[in-house]
């Protein structure tokens, strides 16, 4: 049933998947580092390779979203006859 939804609205099952088998380590993996450094947020960028890692993986997301966003303008700014 659930897969029939998804692919009614268009989802993949593979970023699914990813999603369902990584995402419970990342979590634990990411309180684990929270802990370490006694909750400071900054422990993600002090090292120049992890803010590189972070700055790619932002670009990517910005990259991702831009085409939806501008098709959206488009339809909003849409001029009338």
């Amino acid at each position: 049933m659930r897969g029939r939804r998804g692919a009614c609205v268009g989802c993949k099952p593979a970023p699914l998947l990813l999603g369902f088998v990584l995402g419970p380590p990342l979590e634990e993996n990411l309180r684990r580092a929270m802990i370490i450094s006694k909750g400071d947020p900054l422990v993600f960028v002090e090292r120049p390779i992890s803010a590189v890692l972070l700055a790619m993986a932002l670009a990517a997301v910005i990259v991702a979203l831009l085409p939806a966003t501008r098709r959206k303008r488009k339809e909003v700014f849409v001029e009338e006859d």
